[in-house]
């Protein structure tokens, strides 16, 4: 009777630990679908590392989802982790590796890009912290979060980007090129350049005739124009409405006159703009510069000369005379 009691309370113990087994196991799953439905929200992943064989725990993801991989195509280890770095980041984010696994650091820490597997790249935001040694001091654990900041970074670019550059024609804007002026003169001492003020004439009439949404797209086609026409060592920007300027590496009059007459001539034909056939015109005032002039005075320079061809019939150049400041050269184009 006692040996049949004593199997019973045994009975009853063990189901009493299953229940409790279960209830825990229960509430483990809870615990982690909440943690992970928590995490995945803002993006972070948080990771385990086994440092002496370099293989990879996910706590709250599929190792690869980040990057657009299943699990099946990208092996959850370290070494994965390295081959997937972006090459211009790749060295110096596993040095900051594997400063800390040496002790040199305290943690690791990196803002870096990653490849995905369509092509793109991803920003993402790493911390990790070695939270287990060995009996001999040798790291075994490290534990961290891997968030992906994309989206913030591309806005982040984007934002600098607009800082710098029109939003229509994505030339720098006035501030950015007065900076790129300025830095020009730093480099190139002793020497200088050329500054092309440019006016389109009759915009106006053209946006009132056509409406702003053919405007935008003229002003578009006189960017990308200008920028074929003056090549990759030139400077450009739009000041606004329908002026453009020009650094141009280069003090030969007759190179200068060269790019303003090809300028001038591609537009001495109609343009065909969004279907619609267009008749531009450029004023263009050229003053060279030294390294030591005002980016200011250099425009006002510029600017004048512009001024002074569109008084004597337009869509032409003029160079701005030092020492006769108020009768510019007047070249009209040659077709």
């Amino acid at each position: 009777m006692c040996a049949d009691k004593t199997t019973e309370q045994l009975q009853a113990e063990l189901k009493a630990l299953q229940d409790e087994n279960l209830a825990l196991k229960r509430q483990k799953r809870s615990v982690e679908e909440k943690l992970s439905a928590a995490l995945d929200g803002t993006g972070l992943c948080l990771w385990q590392q086994h440092i002496p064989s370099g293989n990879l725990t996910i706590f709250n993801r599929e190792w690869g989802h980040l990057l657009g991989y299943s699990e099946q195509e990208l092996a959850a280890h370290v070494d994965s982790w390295k081959g997937n770095l972006h090459p211009e980041d790749r060295d110096w984010v596993i040095a900051a590796f594997e400063d800390h696994v040496a002790g040199k650091a305290e943690s690791y820490q990196a803002v870096h890009r990653m490849l995905h597997k369509d092509g793109s790249i991803s920003w993402v935001s790493d911390r990790g912290r070695i939270v287990e040694y060995s009996d001999d001091g040798q790291p075994l654990r490290m534990m961290g979060t891997h968030i992906d900041i994309t989206q913030e970074k591309r806005y982040e670019l984007d934002l600098a980007r607009l800082a710098h550059c029109d939003p229509l024609t994505h030339l720098l804007n006035r501030k950015a090129f007065e900076q790129a002026f300025y830095e020009y003169q730093a480099v190139n001492e002793p020497g200088g350049g050329a500054l092309f003020f440019i006016d389109l004439d009759g915009f106006k009439l053209l946006n009132d005739k056509h409406g702003h949404r053919l405007g935008d797209l003229v002003l578009i086609d006189v960017a990308q124009t200008l920028q074929d026409k003056v090549g990759e060592f030139a400077k450009l920007a739009r000041f606004g409405g329908d002026e453009f300027v020009i650094l141009y590496p280069q003090l030969d009059k007759a190179e200068l006159s060269a790019v303003a007459q090809s300028i001038l001539l591609h537009y001495q034909e109609t343009i065909e703009v969004d279907g619609c056939e267009v008749q531009l015109g450029l004023s263009i005032g050229i003053s060279l510069f030294t390294d030591s002039d005002p980016f200011i005075e250099t425009c006002e320079h510029a600017d004048r000369a512009m001024y002074q061809v569109k008084q004597r019939g337009k869509h032409a150049y003029a160079f701005w005379q030092v020492h006769e400041p108020l009768t510019p050269i007047l070249i009209k184009a040659v077709s």
